[in-house]
């Protein structure tokens, strides 16, 4: 049977279960058995709607108006839906940031994002990390919450979100109790099927319970030092699980935003959920934070690919699980066949099917949008339309990351100006004993076309506004600086250098520069006439790093420097050495994007020579018998000569990957 005729039988037979009677029961007949679709969401990051404020376009390939097709579509083929999201909800584009920093909305009114997953009929969620990026006072608002930490005023209970928000290993230091209700028991009304085949009406009281990475205390130190507190993951479920069964829940569905690492367990581990799924009465895991797609039987990730983790089914030492990537691509969707043995309702688990459900049906084609999900939000869309056309400044260049892996730093430079010159100014003003040290600072390329060709910074040159200098910087985190030696700086770049792979110099087949398992904004990039440095991708990580020189001399391992950063890197995002906190010598309350913004209004105009020419790092120059390729997108060879890649070639416009992008060589000689 192919899968279309699958689909319109599977359809009619829920339309079926709707219009047949049924008989309404507290308890189910023993034997009878059900259908209860569990469906998710994960790391909308605001994408209400598909369009780019970046660019001031629309944009199909992302956007909650078209998951809310899925999601309806979902409804109509099961006859029981539970619809939950795991966070990351409110943070991500230029229409969060409106609603959060300029225009937050009145204590009676509901976030924009929020009054969509009411209107769409959401029945529990959980908080991610970035829910924290604005800090709590912020967070307790719009969830409608009355958290009891530091810094938060009592006052009347505000708007928030008409589904429970749940979240269990994140306790106020104030109250030593958890900061949301830790999980929720869902009284969950289904159809089912009694051992007559005649449908009936019970109760299935499902259980869903939520955590958190726990480096949202380094993250978002700033925010959460001294307020919050911040628990493990495996222990925290082992503590409420027991608890929530003997409170009934018959199912449990853990909301756990995190991927999949099955280094040895640690409290303080990122990504904890493949011991979660060691933890009995765990029913089904709903993941996120890896922005990857889950489960998908091509993957080479990692962390699909571990002892226990079935990426063809969806398993996890046999737990169902589902990642469904990001900004409302796709819907994940488990469904569970149950079945009541008059006590319990169990999981057939030889039945349970798991798919991640994508918004995009062809190679440029998409499902159509919800048109009641724009209508919901159409007055804050249009408010945050006019605020990213305020303009800053004027450039006469175009500043772009399709090139940044192999040296470009046209995105990257007026970054890194912005942030030295802050550094350099306050340390002026108030930090007169390090008034000797140099001041470098570093940035990352955030958009480098990881889920595909629309996923890189493009300004083009010309007037610049607000939406500009959000593409060059994506994120709301605020400048930090630390103080670290020579050794430290080194160990520093070394890191960022695990971007690329070991490139063998005696093959003669293709070889791939990047490292797709490390993220771009990771690669942290010095934009400097004053530094030097040569990236050796023959060497193994660890041993790049060489010719590093400060004023054409060598960097020695005790010198000193400050380093403008971002909170998240200085508290010790992204695992580099000896940034953990302990070396902040600046902890400013500015956001690194208003930093931006007031170095562009203050230089009025940026040009190549000023802020898009100065590249601190080269690749160490190696003869190779087969090509070196990367992938970017199509035909912008003209782009790379102009930002001075002479060793930029296209090899085909269309890499097959099916994300618009082509196939490009560098050739490391040059």
């Amino acid at each position: 049977m192919n899968r279309s005729l699958r689909y319109q039988i599977s359809i009619a037979f829920s339309s079926l279960l709707i219009v047949l009677p049924a008989h309404a029961l507290d308890k189910a007949p023993t034997g009878a058995t059900a259908v209860l679709a569990v469906l998710e969401t994960s790391d909308l990051h605001a994408n209400v709607v598909g369009y780019d404020y970046y660019k001031l376009a629309p944009e199909p390939s992302i956007g909650v108006d078209r998951t809310a097709t899925l999601i309806k579509a979902a409804r109509k083929e099961f006859a029981n839906t539970l619809l939950l999201d795991n966070g990351d909800t409110i943070q991500g584009t230029a229409f969060a940031d409106y609603q959060a920093l300029v225009k937050q909305p009145a204590c009676g009114e509901v976030l924009g994002i929020y009054k969509i997953m009411n209107a769409l009929g959401y029945e529990g969620g959980t908080v991610g990390n970035h829910e924290f990026n604005y800090g709590l006072p912020f967070l307790n608002r719009i969830t409608g919450s009355a958290f009891q930490v530091k810094g938060v005023e009592k006052g009347a209970t505000c708007a928030g979100p008409a589904f429970p928000i749940v979240l269990a290993n994140v306790t106020s230091l104030q109250t030593k109790r958890p900061l949301f209700a830790p999980y929720q028991i869902i009284d969950k009304k289904i159809t089912a099927r009694g051992p007559d085949g005649k449908p009936v009406e019970t109760t299935v009281k499902v259980g869903i319970i939520g955590f958190t990475p726990p480096d949202i205390m380094s993250w978002d130190k700033r925010w959460l030092e001294g307020r919050v507190a911040v628990a493990g993951v495996r222990e925290t479920a082992e503590k409420y699980i027991p608890e929530m069964r003997k409170k009934g829940a018959q199912l449990i569905v853990a909301l756990s935003h995190g991927g999949l690492d099955d280094s040895p367990y640690s409290p303080k581990m990122e990504n904890a959920n493949w011991h979660l799924a060691k933890v009995p009465g765990v029913d089904v895991m709903l993941l996120g934070h890896a922005h990857q797609l889950f489960p998908n039987a091509e993957s080479t990730v990692g962390q699909f690919n571990l002892p226990g983790v079935d990426k063809v089914r969806g398993l996890v030492h046999g737990v169902p699980a589902v990642m469904p990537s990001q900004w409302g691509k796709h819907l994940g969707v488990v469904q569970l066949h149950l079945t009541y043995d008059g006590k319990a309702w169990s999981v057939d688990k030889d039945k349970t099917v798991v798919q991640a459900r994508a918004t995009q049906t062809g190679a440029k084609t998409f499902v159509e949008p919800d048109a009641q999900v724009a209508a919901l939000v159409k007055a804050e869309h249009e408010a945050t339309i006019a605020y990213v056309k305020t303009p800053v400044g004027r450039s006469a260049f175009r500043m772009t990351s399709y090139f940044a892996d192999v040296g470009d730093p046209s995105a990257l430079e007026v970054v890194n100006r912005a942030q030295a010159e802050y550094v350099s100014q306050y340390v002026k003003a108030n930090l007169p004993q390090y008034a000797t040290l140099p001041v470098l600072s570093v940035s990352a390329p955030f958009k480098a076309g990881f889920p595909g060709v629309t996923d890189y910074t493009d300004v083009p040159a010309g007037d610049l506004a607000l939406n500009n200098a959000a593409d060059l910087y994506l994120f709301p985190n605020s400048l930090y600086a630390v103080k670290v030696d020579g050794a430290g700086l080194k160990a520093w770049l070394e890191t960022a250098a695990q971007r690329f792979n070991t490139i063998d110099p005696a093959l003669s087949t293709p070889q791939e520069l990047v490292n797709a398992r490390f993220p771009s904004f990771n690669f942290d990039t010095i934009t400097s006439k004053d530094v030097a440095y040569e990236i050796d991708v023959t060497k193994k990580p660890g041993e790049r790093i060489v010719e590093l020189t400060y004023l054409g001399k060598p960097v020695t391992p005790k010198q000193e420097f400050l380093v403008a950063t971002n909170n998240y890197r200085a508290s010790g995002g992204g695992g580099f050495p000896g940034l953990d906190g302990g070396n902040v010598v600046i902890a400013s309350p500015d956001n690194n994007r208003d930093i931006l913004i007031a170095h562009i209004r203050a230089a009025k105009e940026l040009t190549r020579a000023s802020h898009g020419a100065a590249r601190s790092w080269r690749f160490a120059r190696v003869e190779t018998r087969g090509p070196v390729v990367f992938h970017s997108a199509p035909d912008l060879e003209a782009l790379a000569r102009e930002a001075g890649l002479s060793n930029v070639s296209q090899v085909k416009a269309d890499d097959g990957s099916g994300k618009g992008t082509a196939l490009y060589a560098v050739d490391l000689s040059k």
